[in-house]
């Protein structure tokens, strides 16, 4: 029914002889592997077959693979001219629902004429199924000749948007690279608007909405709060004075306080964070997930959320004011369970780490005030390659832009070939500093790298007008 994948061997789950022979050896403890059980497990998915049209010039291979929660679906592309390598495309979040979809990458025109063949996978599962992202993209990936008939691929590499950059993130880390059911051994990596830290993305969503609440005086006693989302409009009240439009606006009190302890949080002083907190979708999407238990709505067995010890700020005086002495000491405090995330030896994490151990050259791009996955993301990423010493293999570039994920085509294109060209020549490109927080406060930080001026976003200086997103 399926092609026959090939993957690499897997250990298997260590048993009594082994556990016996590692408490004999005093000198080697035995692996330790998770044998959990998550809500994810008992949930099934149906993988809908794509039905993209041709493009003329290139072959379409649309179907059904094995994945590792069950069938995925698969869409493949190679123009006539085949330059040889392969782009696996990782898509974004793509909610909880039964149905598995292929997801079309923005640049699918732009890399057939240029000679590139795509691949995307589906995935076996919805929610925030990271650990199906990699294995599927990569089996996928793998799966290549025996699917279109065509060689192996000569090179592979990998770009993905938002839950879909954290695979791509995740695909080029050494610990996935050891830990694999499907290994591919990617040549360049561009994650986009991604999570590039897993914890700190359930972190920040955890301390947002828990931070609001105490704000508007909702604050919960306990966690989780079951009644987060029934109070949801009383704390909306008590924030903003108006949340009708696209763009909400927050009071001068309670709401002016959260917004500066938001920018704290999610990377400090930078252009465009100001009009991405006002935006209503994004808020929506991060209060949506208020009340949440910590298992990313069973993803993982036990909760990740912690927030002991951490102090909240909304002023950048040398020590709290009065008034954060008393939210801190009001405020809910909750530690993770232990080992929410371990070691799996089927493959990888259920939620894949990045680590900054990388090998190949990394592109990244992210909007200045991405609310939902917010700019901090690179931050930490960057502080983990350096801590690794690989630095000189990364490349971060800001976006002005309030939305999501919100590029233009033009950005897309040039951060692309700038990958390409690096990964070919060995001359790394230029990129922005994303740490120095007097660089990233400047009115026109991200001026280098945005191609047009959103509405809203204050002009850099010469530039014209430019392009909608082209984004996801």
């Amino acid at each position: 029914m399926f092609p026959r994948l090939r993957t690499p061997s897997r250990p298997r789950p260590p048993g009594a002889a082994l556990l016996l022979a590692g408490l004999l050896l005093s000198s080697c403890a035995p692996l330790q592997y998770s044998v959990d059980t998550r809500v994810h497990d008992t949930r099934k998915f149906t993988a809908v077959i794509p039905t993209l049209k041709d493009i003329p010039g290139a072959t379409l291979y649309q179907g059904v693979t094995p994945g590792i929660q069950g069938p995925a679906a698969y869409a493949i592309e190679v123009p006539q001219t085949w330059n040889g390598t392969l782009i696996m495309y990782t898509h974004g979040y793509a909610g909880t629902g039964t149905e598995l979809k292929v997801q079309t990458p923005a640049l699918r025109e732009y890399w057939l004429s240029q000679g590139y063949a795509w691949a995307a996978s589906s995935y076996s599962a919805n929610y925030y199924d990271v650990r199906a992202g990699v294995e599927d993209t990569n089996a996928l990936a793998l799966a290549f000749p025996a699917l279109t008939g065509k060689a192996k691929p000569s090179k592979y590499l990998i770009m993905g948007f938002s839950m879909g950059g954290h695979v791509a993130g995740a695909a080029v880390e050494a610990e996935t690279a050891r830990t694999a059911r499907s290994r591919v051994p990617y040549a360049a990596a561009m994650p986009l608007c991604g999570v590039m830290d897993q914890d700190y993305e359930f972190q920040w969503l955890g301390d947002y909405t828990l931070a609001a609440a105490q704000l508007a005086g909702t604050g919960p006693k306990t966690y989780p709060d079951a009644s987060f989302q029934k109070t949801l409009p009383q704390t909306l009240g008590a924030l903003f004075t108006s949340t009708a439009g696209p763009l909400w606006q927050e009071n001068d009190g309670a709401g002016a306080r959260l917004r500066e302890l938001a920018k704290s949080l999610t990377g400090g002083e930078r252009p465009v964070f100001a009009l991405g907190f006002r935006v209503g979708g994004l808020q929506q999407a991060v209060l949506s997930t208020g009340g949440a238990d910590g298992t990313l709505s069973g993803i993982l067995p036990r909760n990740l959320y912690g927030n002991q010890g951490r102090t909240y700020r909304w002023t950048t005086g040398e020590a709290p004011t009065p008034e954060e002495v008393a939210f801190n000491a009001a405020l809910v405090r909750v530690s993770p369970d232990r080992e929410p995330n371990p070691p799996r030896w089927d493959g990888v994490r259920w939620l894949p780490r990045v680590n900054g151990e990388i090998g190949v050259p990394v592109l990244t791009m992210h909007t200045t005030g991405d609310f939902y996955v917010p700019f901090k993301h690179q931050q930490l990423y960057r502080r983990a390659v350096d801590a690794n010493g690989h630095g000189g293999l990364l490349v971060q570039r800001a976006i002005r832009a309030a939305g999501h994920c919100e590029f233009n085509a033009a950005e897309l294109v040039e951060g692309f070939n700038a990958l390409v060209a690096w990964e070919k020549t060995g001359q790394k490109p230029a990129g922005d500093d994303v740490l120095t927080p007097a660089v990233v406060a400047d009115p026109n930080y991200g001026c280098a790298y945005t191609r047009g001026t959103r509405p809203g976003v204050a002009p850099c200086p010469g530039a014209p007008a430019g392009e909608g997103p082209a984004s996801d």
